[in-house]
């Protein structure tokens, strides 16, 4: 029976590779992304995640074209990496309001129908930062560690209707984001990844794949790293 999805941020990057992966498991994928282009194949809503009444208006549009979410994965995020000396009140704030709040948002939103079904998956998207900590990266890591915090709330909260909520903590993947990065310094984290390599978004992709699966149905709560061995006992 092909399921409704829904994936934020997913016109590039891993929520793009989350979306196909989605999409070729049978599953009725829709999309939301803030600026650019959407990919073609996909029901593709402009929604800033940052934005109660955009989250909203997303989801009317996505329940119209495919029914009620049954599957939602959080993973619209940014960073704004600086010296928490150096760091602004607003450039922390927003980046806990994208990644964090906009999470709650769209997991909100989404139970509302998944109580009514009576069953759904709620997976979030952190990071293995959000474990282990990273300088120069307060702001994002704190945002990503509270996603484990606020999955295992709703795990409490909703298990009773038969709605699981997870965390996949991505590790150094290969995307525009990681492509920025100078290449002495991609080499240097390489050496710490025990696989000596970067994960291509596909392995992230089939971690969250699994997750939405029958298969997973007596997982939630979990943190499940695909991280090459970075965050290794965090």
């Amino acid at each position: 029976m092909t399921r409704s999805v829904l994936v934020t941020g997913g016109n590039r990057g891993i929520g793009l590779a989350i979306a196909r992966e989605l999409q070729a498991a049978g599953d009725a994928v829709a999309i939301t992304y803030r600026s650019g282009e959407p990919p073609e194949g996909f029901f593709a809503v402009q929604c800033d995640v940052t934005s109660m009444a955009e989250v909203d208006a997303a989801f009317a549009k996505i329940e119209a074209e495919q029914g009620p979410v049954q599957i939602v994965v959080a993973n619209a995020g940014v960073t704004k990496d600086t010296l928490l000396a150096l760091m602004s009140e607003e450039t922390f704030t927003s980046v806990i309001d994208t990644n964090l709040t906009g999470a709650f948002r769209v997991a909100k939103r989404a139970v509302k129908g998944m109580m009514k079904l009576r069953k759904g998956r709620i997976i979030l998207i952190s990071s293995v930062v959000g474990l282990s900590g990273s300088g120069g990266q307060a702001n994002y890591a704190a945002s990503k560690s509270g996603m484990v915090g606020l999955a295992r709330s709703l795990a409490r909260e909703l298990g009773s209707r038969n709605i699981t909520a997870n965390v996949v903590a991505p590790g150094f993947v290969n995307t525009d984001m990681t492509a920025v990065l100078d290449e002495k310094l991609q080499e240097t984290i390489k050496q710490n990844i025990p696989l000596k390599r970067q994960a291509e978004p596909e392995e992230i992709a089939k971690a969250v794949r699994f997750l939405a699966s029958d298969d997973a149905a007596y997982i939630t709560g979990a943190v499940i790293p695909v991280d090459g061995g970075l965050g290794m006992g965090h």
